[in-house]
């Protein structure tokens, strides 16, 4: 299933997205539970398929089976609101907008860390992103007037679908409820101006994420995905998931030993080489750059760079 956020007249909920048409998925399975005679539908769709993606995720299997019959039932069956949408009429946003929290892998791909010109990691490097750097397919990637040195990461995402404590490398992909693809977008100097990295990777905007959710009952293995990162049509970043140093499941055992980790977590696997900053002349982003990002099975992110302006609030 393709899960996605989507905003239309103004509210903004959970969808499923099939053939190019939307089906909100709370409205739909509540005209499903009206259908059936149930006379408490409104409490019972806000418990278990919610408007937000966060909510949703934390019924697990049996949220995700009623969203199936949810849509089943929104494509067969007149309703007496609208539950199904062209994709034209809405807008999509980034299918987590608000994640409980952001972990990205940095050192990730074998030629990333060569071209960087370190040594292969005993451990994964983890750093954070926050929800304010989220933004949608359909959004422009902010370029603040702060740096002129922004760059691209593309990079293979997946979200936590229940919560994970000590969970072992054998057991790891039950824990996850999908993939999609996310821009590690960094301001190179501000990231490089202190140990710490996250200067540079927490500016507003800093993470256009989507287009969708890929459910993991439809893409069960995320190793041996092509991912390939454009700019403008001319390719920057070739690789494959295969080439990961720490797999999926084994980034999910690794954290979850450090934290628990919670349903609509996302979690960055790390980015591939051929980054602007490690190129030969140096190429960072401009105004009105078009990044594309393709991951096999999953989708395509494009998003347009924007300049800003500096505002105080």
């Amino acid at each position: 299933m393709k899960l996605i956020t989507f905003t239309f007249g103004g509210i903004t909920r959970i969808g499923a997205l099939v053939n190019e048409r939307v089906i909100d998925l709370h409205g739909a399975f509540k005209e499903k539970l009206k259908r059936e005679g149930k006379l408490r539908a409104e409490q019972i769709a806000n418990a278990y398929i919610p408007e937000d993606m966060n909510g949703f995720l934390q019924g697990g299997k049996e949220s995700l089976a009623l969203a199936k019959d949810a849509i089943d039932h929104a494509l067969t069956n007149e309703s007496t609101v609208q539950v199904v949408f062209d994709k034209s009429e809405v807008k999509i946003e980034a299918p987590v907008p608000a994640p409980g929290k952001i972990i990205c892998v940095g050192h990730n791909y074998r030629e990333h860390i060569l071209e960087m010109k370190r040594e292969l990691p005993p451990f994964p490097v983890v750093f954070a992103k926050f929800a304010n750097t989220v933004v949608g397919p359909e959004d422009p990637i902010p370029f603040h007037p702060i740096s002129e040195q922004l760059d691209y990461e593309a990079e293979l995402a997946f979200v936590v679908g229940k919560r994970a404590r000590n969970v072992s490398e054998a057991d790891a992909l039950n824990y996850v409820a999908g993939y999609t693809i996310v821009n590690d977008v960094t301001y190179r100097d501000l990231q490089r101006r202190t140990l710490q990295w996250l200067q540079g990777k927490a500016v507003d905007g800093s993470a256009p994420m989507g287009p969708w959710l890929i459910t993991s009952d439809e893409l069960s293995d995320p190793c041996g995905l092509d991912i390939v990162l454009t700019v403008n049509g001319e390719e920057r970043q070739r690789s494959n998931t295969a080439n990961l140093v720490f797999s999926v499941p084994y980034l999910v055992e690794f954290l979850s030993g450090l934290m628990t980790l919670e349903p609509g977590d996302v979690i960055l696997t790390g980015t591939p080489g051929g980054v602007g900053v490690a190129r030969d002349p140096q190429v960072f982003l401009k105004d009105g750059d078009i990044v594309r990002i393709e991951v096999e099975q999953v989708g395509v992110l494009e998003n347009q760079v924007n300049k800003t302006v500096l505002v105080t609030v």
